[in-house]
């Protein structure tokens, strides 16, 4: 049980945190940049993307998890 809990918490927060720095560097690219003064359009679009990369990622996470447990349970 506890094996199971790290393994969902540390598979969160590398999804997280993965795709956060995912939306990040996407933001870069395009020249946005999220530490900008003031909140201009491309500060937002950039706060926008580490949201949703962050987003993204965990639910990322989630279903290697889900695909994870399913192949456990069938024997594969």
């Amino acid at each position: 049980m506890a094996n199971k809990l790290l393994l969902e918490g540390v598979s969160d927060a590398v999804g997280f945190i993965g795709g956060a720095l995912a939306g990040f560097w996407v933001g870069q690219l395009l020249g946005w940049d999220i530490f900008a003064e003031g909140y201009g359009g491309a500060s937002i679009g950039a706060i926008l993307l580490v949201g949703l990369g962050g987003g993204g990622g965990l639910q990322l996470a989630r279903l290697w998890r889900s695909r994870r447990s399913e192949a456990d349970t069938s024997g594969h």
